[in-house]
């Protein structure tokens, strides 16, 4: 959609044609609120948000990651992580192992309990997913993905 001529325009069309709504960072920032929104509305019933359900989903994952990792992952403080952990805990959707590797890390994984929740929260998420990409095609979806992984996963 072409951007509106600010006198004619209302509302936050009229703010279309400002210098910030070129700017990649921005752009990234807001479509990053706006998926978190609809995400965690979308979660809510199940008593998840972006951050819960994204632990959950690496927990799920059989990669047998540790608090540490998670962290590093997800970019959160390594303290963010623990009431996470602590909430799924307690919810019995996860549970704390040590780390064969090292005794002084913990590592998390799902339960049978875990796995039926993140099937069901997946399935919210992929709905979210499939709302915000209605306007791209499978192509453009595609190459988004590409472009935004490249970019979150370079150092």
């Amino acid at each position: 959609m072409p951007p509106k001529s600010s006198t004619m325009a209302t509302g936050i069309d009229r703010f279309l044609d400002c210098e910030l709504a070129g700017e990649i960072e921005f752009l990234a920032a807001r479509t990053r609120s706006l998926g978190s929104a609809r995400a965690n509305g979308l979660l809510a019933p199940l008593g998840l948000k972006v951050r819960s359900y994204s632990v959950l989903s690496l927990a799920c994952s059989g990669m047998s990651p540790t608090q540490r990792e998670l962290a590093e992952f997800l970019s959160l403080d390594p303290s963010q992580i623990v009431p996470l952990v602590d909430q799924l805990e307690k919810g019995g959707f996860v549970q704390r192992h040590a780390d064969p590797n090292d005794r002084r890390s913990k590592v998390i994984s799902a339960t049978p309990e875990g796995h039926k929740l993140y099937k069901k929260a997946r399935l919210e998420t992929a709905r979210g997913e499939a709302m915000a990409m209605e306007r791209l095609s499978k192509e453009e979806q595609d190459t988004l993905r590409d472009m935004l992984a490249r970019i979150a996963f370079t150092d």
